[in-house]
This record gives structure tokens, C-alpha cells and sequence, in this order.
């Protein structure tokens, strides 16, 4: 009676074990976990840029001041954009400096709509945090 309590107990114990040993393998492994976490870190760089590039430019300047809007305040707030938020305002930033850029001029009233939109909302979200 005693061996079988004790291979009952030594079989009970290897169950028990294995899926722990088990848990421990890594799904991804470090140098994914590691190269993945720096291309969203230099996306999201890359967004924050194309976002002070935008709030950078002249007409951007012009159109803030009609409007009475920060600008120092804005660039200030684009660091504490994360996730959708950044890359909505970063991809729309884009379309609008690729639309200055081109010298596009039957689009000044819905660019100037975008940036006065995109600057409202990065001063909202400035103030909310």
C-alpha cells in the first residue's frame, strides 16, 4: 500500500510539473518582441514628425493666429498622442503637407478646415490629460 501512495503521489507530482515547464516557452522571442517594439516606437516618431511638420509650416502659422490658437501649445501636446488618435492626426497631417506641397489651390478652404480641426483637437486633448 505504501509503494503505491508513493507512485501515486510521484506520478500526481510529474502532472502537476510538466504543464509548468511547458508554460515557461516563449511564443515570440526576444529579438521579435525587440524589433517589433522599435518599429511601432519609430512609427510613432514618424508620426509625431509629419505632425510638427504640418504645425510647422507658414499657412499653418497664419491660419492659427486668425483663429487664436496656440501653436506652442499644440506641439506641446502632439508627444502625449498615442494609438488611433496619432496616426488618424498623423495621416491627415500627411495628406495636408502633401496637399500645400503640390501647390494644390482649389483645396484652401478644406485644408484650413483641417488644420484649424486638427489644432482644436490636439489643444482638447492637451488639456484633458
Amino acid at each position: 500500500m505504501r509503494i503505491v501512495r508513493r507512485s501515486l503521489a510521484v506520478i500526481l507530482a510529474a502532472l502537476l510539473v510538466a504543464p509548468a515547464a511547458q508554460a515557461q516557452t516563449h511564443v515570440v522571442g526576444k529579438k521579435a518582441l525587440t524589433q517589433a517594439v522599435q518599429e511601432r516606437v519609430s512609427q510613432d516618431q514618424a508620426d509625431r514628425d509629419a505632425i510638427l511638420a504640418l504645425l510647422a509650416r507658414t499657412e499653418v502659422r497664419q491660419i492659427a493666429e486668425r483663429a487664436g490658437l496656440s501653436l506652442e501649445k499644440a506641439q506641446a501636446a502632439v508627444s502625449t498622442l498615442q494609438g488611433q488618435d496619432l496616426k488618424d492626426f498623423a495621416s491627415q497631417a500627411r495628406q495636408v503637407n502633401n496637399d500645400l506641397a503640390g501647390g494644390a489651390s482649389n483645396i484652401v478652404i478644406s485644408t484650413t478646415t483641417i488644420i484649424i480641426v486638427l489644432l482644436i483637437i490636439i489643444l482638447i486633448v492637451l488639456i484633458a490629460d
